[in-house]
């Protein structure tokens, strides 16, 4: 019988994978994965989920793009890392994980068969469970994105969506987030839209 895995709430932390400026001529898509990040750290805010960035090489690729600004999470916000590694998974994130007993991590950026790709498969050998938004990751060449998310599920991720994962992380109505929850999904719900037919739809993966 397949486990079944669930997120965690209290237990989860987003990561945003390399959200930079230079990549926006470059990926397709861009904006809309932009505009998922954006809804994320929205949503993270009002379901007080813990968010961490990376930035691949910010010399030559420029820093994560502006609409992804960290400063309203406050103490949700675990810092923007800069790597050269692909993996998002470097010795002081891993650090951090353990620190605050995280288990799930929901995974979103660029690109879905470099960083992202190699970010779920050491987070998955380490224990950890790993969604990944389908509206949330992209790549230079549109189809690479197809056999990136098939190999990470076939290891063991979910593929999922943002507004997916964020109700299953909001859990219940009768919270009182609940309200200002409510309020965020549709207001971003012409963005979701988008997102999902021109990241999601020319798939047909899930």
């Amino acid at each position: 019988m397949v486990p079944v895995v669930r997120l965690i709430p209290g237990r989860t932390v987003f990561f945003a994978c390399d959200i930079q400026t230079r990549f926006k001529p470059l990926i397709y898509g861009f904006d809309h994965v932009v505009a998922t990040a954006h809804k994320m750290f929205r949503l993270a805010k009002v379901l007080e989920v813990p968010v961490l960035i990376t930035e691949q090489n910010p010399r030559v690729l420029g820093e994560t793009v502006p609409e992804l600004d960290h400063a309203p999470l406050g103490k949700l916000f675990l810092g923007n890392y800069p790597k050269s590694a692909f993996s998002m998974a470097m010795p002081p994130v891993t650090a951090l994980l353990k620190q605050h007993d995280f288990k799930s991590v929901v995974l979103f950026g660029i690109e879905s068969h470099v960083c992202v790709l190699q970010t779920a498969l050491d987070l998955l050998a380490l224990g950890y469970d790993v969604h990944v938004l389908a509206d949330g990751v992209s790549s230079c060449n549109r189809d690479e994105v197809g056999t990136a998310l098939a190999r990470m599920r076939e290891a063991g991720a979910q593929i999922t969506t943002s507004e997916s994962a964020a109700f299953e992380l909001q859990g219940d109505a009768d919270k009182p987030n609940f309200k200002a929850f409510s309020s965020i999904i549709k207001e971003e719900r012409d963005n979701t839209q988008k997102a999902l037919e021109v990241l999601v739809r020319p798939r047909a993966l899930l």
